[in-house]
């Protein structure tokens, strides 16, 4: 459904944020959206794989659109 393109740290204490690539084809398409670090979570006999309860495609393609542009004060 989708893959952790990049965690990231911002300053002024709030806590990591998970970009997530979800839809596409290949990487082809797809859309980066933020979800907090912490509704992340590995699952038993996962073989590595993270999970997002209650995610859906449709739900994850709905939120709104990463860019590290608009986000470039989180940068460190």
């Amino acid at each position: 459904m989708g893959e952790v393109d990049d965690i990231l740290i911002p300053a002024g204490g709030t806590g990591p944020v998970a970009v997530i690539s979800v839809g596409g084809f290949l990487g082809i398409g797809a859309k980066l959206v933020a979800v907090p670090y912490s509704r992340l979570s590995m699952a038993a006999n996962s073989n590595g794989r993270w999970t997002l309860a209650g995610a859906t495609k449709d739900s994850l393609g709905s939120l709104p659109t990463f860019t590290y542009e608009a986000n470039a004060e989180r940068r460190g």
